[in-house]
């Protein structure tokens, strides 16, 4: 019961994706046609509110509720990222979804999101059988 609150910000989360449309199948496909802005300035705002997070956090050394400081580890660049945004891109065009948005598409009823759910699932699992033979 002292992890309810998580389920509400997951739920408000869900509400703010349907009503800024960034669950849209449409807007995903408008997205990567070039035809529409909309995803653009979504994503983009995204990315800006991120960075001024992270920098306050930084800055004033903001620490969690529980007192503990938060650490942000160094992003090491590794040629692997490329291909991995490759096919995420490629999915994410495809299925008109990204992991984000998937249990909110399920909850608005477009209950065939579901199979890109166990796709995605499945996708996971293969990656951790196969992380150790993959190129780095």
């Amino acid at each position: 019961m002292k992890n309810i609150k998580y389920l509400f910000a997951g739920i408000y989360f869900g509400i703010v994706l349907v009503k800024s449309q960034v669950i849209s199948w449409f807007r995903i496909q408008e997205m990567f046609q070039l035809t529409s802005f909309h995803m653009y300035g979504v994503i983009g705002t995204a990315i800006f509110t991120g960075i001024i997070s992270i920098q306050i956090i930084k800055r004033y050394n903001i620490k969690t509720f529980g007192g503990d400081p938060i650490v942000i580890a160094p992003k090491q660049f590794d040629k692997g990222q490329i291909f991995g945004g490759l096919i995420f891109g490629l999915g994410w065009a495809i299925t008109g979804a990204c992991p984000g948005p998937l249990f909110a598409q399920i909850g608005s009823g477009f209950t065939v999101v579901v199979i890109t759910l166990l796709s995605a699932i499945a996708g996971t699992w293969l990656y951790g059988l196969l992380e150790k033979k993959l190129p780095h």
